[in-house]
């Protein structure tokens, strides 16, 4: 059976990708994934056959790949943060239903909520929602129905695809709904460019979130109702009770 994965590089820095993403793809004859998370791993991968494409070329970029891999070579299609979380898993899976001699695997890898979470503390650290603002593929109407149902039920949220040129108003609108449950002073925080040259966090309240200029690069973080600034950290309790006593 030929060999397609479907791989998660992580962040961007080749020390955060997973152990197992790094043997994956040093066995691989080939690496396909958008231009930008291919020349991220390039330099560290510079003898492999590169199948590329642009942004919105992903039925293209998988097609590329599983054929790659019908003729034997065996193929890697890269993708930042997770292979399954907005990720190309789940389309090669069933496109890979036209190629019956293509077995298509996953590998795992750090995901933006996680990532992005550990640099600013421990903002994820109980139930949380992961929602993206992006209405290319999900309308607009939906994805403010979850984020209104995840505001309710107090969850932590964390927002990919907050805003591009043409959705500049996404994040005001995303706050706007939020603050239905939640007051302006509920912690936040952002990261940019997680594990890339440029990475930047910050920590503030509701209030100021929406006015953060933001982009596809940048994952968010809206606290629950618990979810503390403790120095400089967001950190959100899981529940323990803190005993004063040293036991």
């Amino acid at each position: 059976m030929n060999q397609l994965f479907v791989v998660g590089i992580g962040p961007g820095a080749y020390e955060k990708m997973t152990l197992e993403a790094q043997q994956v793809l040093q066995t691989c004859d080939v690496i396909a994934g958008y231009t930008v998370y291919a020349d991220l791993i390039r330099p560290h991968f510079p003898e492999k056959e590169y199948l590329t494409t642009g942004m919105k070329q992903e039925q293209e970029r998988c097609r590329m790949a599983l054929e790659a891999a019908a003729a034997g070579k065996k193929t890697a299609v890269v993708c930042s943060g997770d292979a399954g979380v907005y990720g190309m898993a789940g389309i090669l899976m069933e496109m890979g239903e036209d190629y019956p001699d293509v077995e298509v695997r996953a590998v795992a890898g750090v995901t933006a909520a996680l990532s992005g979470s550990a640099l600013l503390g421990a903002a994820v650290g109980h139930d949380f929602a992961v929602i993206s603002l992006s209405d290319l593929l999900t309308p607009w109407e939906l994805i403010e129905k979850r984020l209104d149902c995840a505001a309710m039920a107090d969850l932590v949220i964390c927002l990919y695809n907050p805003s591009s040129k043409k959705r500049k108003d996404y994040l005001k609108r995303a706050c706007d709904i939020v603050l239905r449950h939640q007051g302006p002073d509920t912690v936040c925080g952002y990261v940019k460019n997680i594990g890339r040259e440029g990475e930047q966090c910050a920590i503030l309240p509701l209030a100021k979130l929406a006015d953060v200029e933001t982009d596809m690069f940048t994952t968010v973080f809206i606290g629950n109702s618990q979810t503390r600034k403790i120095g400089d950290q967001m950190v959100t309790p899981r529940g323990y009770q803190l005993k004063k006593d040293g036991c």
